[in-house]
């Protein structure tokens, strides 16, 4: 699959991103490259292979959490907001960072 320089376009725009011309033709061709390599996946026979609900642990009695899932009280607003560089109306604020 091929992408054109307007799909690239297209997508950075959603992104918020600005991209050079030069950036712009090499991802064209990398998410081409990336397209067909995943339709290359795509044609493996994969009907033999069990589907895997775990990826750390290969028996049933364990499961993947590093620590019990405790419930514990959360940290008071004020005290999350000591070491903000700015905080108002008890957030954090911040620069506006997507301008359209």
């Amino acid at each position: 699959m091929t992408f054109t320089e307007k799909d690239v376009r297209y997508v950075a725009d959603l992104a918020n991103l600005r991209l050079s011309d030069t950036e712009i033709q090499k991802l064209a061709q990398e998410l081409g490259a990336v397209v067909t390599y995943m339709e290359k996946l795509n044609q493996l026979d994969t009907s033999g292979v069990e589907p895997m609900a775990q990826v750390l642990y290969a028996s049933e009695d364990e499961t993947g959490s590093l620590r019990p899932d405790v419930e514990r009280p959360s940290i008071p607003n004020k005290e999350a907001l000591r070491n903000a560089a700015v905080s108002g109306a008890g957030y954090f604020k911040i620069p506006r960072v997507i301008e359209r």
